[in-house]
């Protein structure tokens, strides 16, 4: 190469830079600190724009609101002075911002003292749903910004408009000296109302009283409260089946005056909870919580063994024997066969599963009528071939059963199932809480439900289950009002909502389990509102009619004679039927 070429060579790659970073406008690339910064000056920014634009308020009025909303759900007072204080302002503008804040409609003030001097403040139902949709949106942002300056991928919106908002307080307290008095059932639905207990003071405006009783500890304190002159409680819990008994003895006062001149709407509630707490139609009883018999099984499990999920008797029973392992500690089943109240229930909807109730209710193109019974459809049908069906297929189930499974209840069939001592098991909505929630069960995450597996003619069925709430016959007069108020709070979508995050997994509202917040709790509230909607969940396999108490006994004590080998099926079932239709005819009819 000649002198000339080297120099035109050494010209055109003068200029040409060292490396890449002595590029004409070429950018270091953004160091990591940089990112998460920006990342979080978005993040702030966004932030600040939905406190905007989905509360409706100045900055300035945000410390205003994040006290208010932190007392109202921990149950604080708030006063004037004790919310200016918190502001972060000068009192004098914090006065100016509170004031506007009421103006608005956002804050309400309530009277503490019956002069009207003293007022406690708290969120009205508008900034209480503003909060909700701010709050969604924060929890959105959040997710967004997660993974170490990663783009986390972006979910589907939920749909705002089926979010419940919390509820709110009540305009004024109400007036029941000594506070209000409730007689409630101890399980979680009821456990979760006691753990808010002081929220809900905060909302109702006076103490609360919770007695929590066994069930059948709390039948026999509601017939003992009838009997008293005066009634020691203002609201009681029922079972959906007593309400046949209760309202025929005069223990329930009918709320229908009190339904009329509220704003309650029971087109949100189950249907056949509303209708099992009706009589002869007048409503007795506000659906508190609702629950679905189901027959739980370990996907897993199954997956392993190559089996298919059982929606007959026949093959719940070879699926069971298949999985029952005793040498691993595990059986193939769990079910209540307690003697007493626990078979009876058990038995009482197996029959259901054979295709009739527990008595001959009448006949409807989707099942059976659970109100306006006729005598006949009072007749016990322990002499019928489903009943037979029930017997045998229970006296089937104690070879691939736990042991001591003729002292199981409703929690033990349940515990067994969350520790892995069961493969299968019925279980009501009420307890999947047990392993729907415990990631140390072996059944979290590996549970799937169907509704009752069919025997003889029956056809698919989830016998419904729960309480309603409802108000003694015998409450003081002056206590009526401010008890019915308390009831409608209660029962209403806001708090269903409350318990279903604190505990619970049982709403008889269609709103609730549509909310998308209450449905990522777990897939089992999914699956009660799709078989709910199909009509498969039903009140008259545990038919609310006048005696059923003491049926429900009569087959929790023969039925368990059977199993125990006391007695054969077909004089188990005769002696049942006999006790049953004496006590039937020893009822005063309504």
């Amino acid at each position: 190469m000649d002198s000339s070429s080297r120099r035109q060579k050494r010209y055109a790659t003068a200029g040409l830079p060292e490396g890449p970073y002595e590029a004409q406008g070429a950018l270091p690339p953004r160091s990591a600190s940089n990112a998460a910064m920006l990342q979080t000056i978005e993040f702030v920014d966004a932030l600040r724009a939905r406190s905007t634009d989905n509360l409706g308020i100045d900055l300035r009025d945000l410390g205003i609101v994040l006290h208010l909303m932190r007392n109202h759900v921990s149950g604080r007072l708030t006063t004037m002075s004790s919310l200016a204080a918190a502001s972060g302002l000068s009192y004098g503008t914090a006065f100016r911002c509170i004031e506007g804040l009421v103006a608005s409609g956002l804050i309400v003030r309530r009277c503490r003292t019956a002069t009207g001097r003293s007022f406690s403040l708290h969120p009205s139902s508008e900034l209480l749903r503003r909060w909700q949709l701010f709050a969604g949106h924060t929890r959105r942002l959040i997710e967004h910004a997660s993974g170490n300056g990663a783009r986390a991928e972006p979910k589907p919106a939920p749909d705002m408009a089926a979010v419940i908002a919390p509820p709110t307080v009540l305009e004024s307290k109400l007036a029941l000296p000594r506070g209000l008095r409730l007689l409630v059932h101890a399980d979680p639905t009821f456990m979760a109302m006691n753990a808010l207990k002081q929220q809900f003071e905060m909302i109702l405006g006076v103490p609360i009283q919770s007695k929590a009783l066994s069930i059948d500890r709390l039948r026999a304190e509601i017939v003992q409260n009838g009997q008293r002159p005066v009634s020691a409680y203002d609201i009681v819990a029922c079972d959906l089946p007593w309400f046949g008994d209760m309202v025929q003895k005069g223990r329930l006062r009918a709320l229908d005056d009190l339904i009329a001149r509220s704003r309650m709407d029971l087109s949100d509630f189950l249907p056949d909870a509303v209708a099992s707490a009706r009589r002869r139609g007048r409503q007795y009883g506000i659906p508190l919580l609702s629950t679905a018999e189901l027959l739980a099984y370990r996907t897993d499990l199954l997956e392993d063994a190559g089996l298919e999920p059982p929606r007959t008797t026949a093959e719940t029973l070879a699926v069971a024997r298949a999985l029952h392992a005793p040498e691993r500690g595990r059986a193939g089943i769990a079910w209540n066969g307690g003697r007493g109240t626990a078979l009876g229930h058990t038995f009482m909807v197996t029959m259901a599963a054979h295709g009739r109730p527990l008595v001959n209710l009448g006949e409807t193109a989707d099942g059976f009528l659970t109100e306006d019974m006729s005598e006949e459809h009072l007749r016990p049908m322990f002499d019928s071939e489903a009943a037979r069906g029930a017997a045998d297929y229970l006296t089937e189930l104690l070879a691939v059963s736990p042991p001591g499974i003729l002292t199981m209840t409703w929690y033990d069939r349940a515990r067994a199932y969350a520790s892995g001592q069961a493969a299968l098991a019925y279980a009501h909505t009420l307890l999947v809480n047990l392993f729907e929630r415990d990631p140390a069960s072996p059944a979290y995450g590996n549970t799937g439900y169907l509704s009752q597996p069919t025997g003889l003619s029956g056809g698919p069925i989830s016998p419904l289950g729960g309480y309603a709430l409802a108000i003694p016959s015998n409450i003081a007069p002056e206590r009526v009002a401010p008890a019915w108020a308390a009831l409608a709070a209660l029962t209403s979508a806001s708090a269903a909502k409350l318990f279903m995050a604190n505990g619970s997994l049982a709403s008889p509202r269609f709103s609730v389990n549509r909310d998308p917040e209450v449905q990522a709790l777990s897939p089992v509230i999914g699956v009660v509102d799709a078989i709910a909607r199909k009509g498969v969940l039903r009140a008259w396999p545990r038919p609310p009619v006048p005696g059923i108490s003491a049926l429900i006994t009569i087959a929790g004590e023969e039925i368990h004679d059977m199993l125990s080998g006391v007695k054969s099926r077909s004089v188990a079932l005769a002696t049942a039927q006999s006790r049953a239709e004496a006590v039937m005819r020893g009822l005063d009819r309504d």
